[in-house]
């Protein structure tokens, strides 16, 4: 079950990535971080395809990553595949764009951030900056959005004198509504915390009887339903 999940998820994320790049940041020529934004600079000045340079930028990354972190690989590398021949191959929708660059920044960043978010909450990615930050938040214990939006902010940055200044705020206004998506998103794959209800404490002024009465009743309803004896505990510890 976890692998058909896990396969709808890259497939969403990846048309979910397609549509963001294609629809919305190409038409007004905006940047995105990481390797999306790497291959756009290659589509907008070299006539490249952004797909084939996400996957050729990416390769010494994931040589990295194979020596360090086997498990990563293994499960990023089908993630990086299958995102840039989405990307690739939804290029036709660049002609259909109507709106305004803000509208566009903001929305491409927003489902551009979904895609990766759904990607990263399944243990994959789109490969290049994107891996290289997952790969940091595992071994350090950082939050991967944080990184991602870090490593995305100061590639744009560095594309200014390329694209200009008014399309370089736009750009930045696009990382932020991938970062923002992206930690949203990202956490859908796991599992919830546990929670504890912690029902009435007990008074000092209770007598022995009727305090033994309510924890050995809390206790039994708890177990019945499943919780273990964590109320218990608490009422022993506070009755001391």
């Amino acid at each position: 079950m976890y692998w058909l999940q896990k396969s709808v998820a890259i497939l969403t994320g990846s048309v979910l990535l397609g549509v963001g790049v294609n629809l919305f940041l190409v038409p007004h020529r905006l940047m995105e971080g990481g390797m999306i934004g790497i291959g756009l600079l290659a589509t907008y000045y070299m006539q490249m395809p952004t797909g084939l340079m996400m996957i050729l930028i990416s390769i010494p990354v994931y040589v990295i990553v194979f020596f360090y972190d086997r498990s990563l690989f293994f499960h990023s590398f089908h993630g990086m595949l299958i995102s840039a021949f989405f990307i690739d191959i939804l290029s036709d929708m660049r002609g259909w764009n109507l709106w305004s660059t803000s509208f566009s920044a903001v929305t491409g960043g927003v489902l551009i951030g979904m895609g990766v978010g759904l990607m990263l909450a399944y243990e994959t990615n789109t490969g290049g900056t994107d891996l290289f930050a997952q790969f940091l938040a595992r071994r350090y214990k950082l939050r991967v959005a944080l990184l991602i939006f870090l490593i995305d902010g100061l590639i744009v940055l560095c594309s200014i004198q390329t694209i200009g200044m008014e399309r370089m705020v736009f750009s930045l206004l696009t990382i932020v509504a991938v970062a923002a998506t992206t930690h949203m998103f990202s956490g859908l794959g796991r599992p919830l915390p546990p929670y504890t209800i912690i029902g009435p404490l007990f008074s000092r002024k209770m007598d022995d009887r009727s305090s033994r009465h309510y924890v050995n009743t809390s206790t039994r309803y708890r177990n019945r339903e499943g919780e273990g004896d964590v109320l218990e505990k608490i009422n022993r510890k506070r009755m001391k």
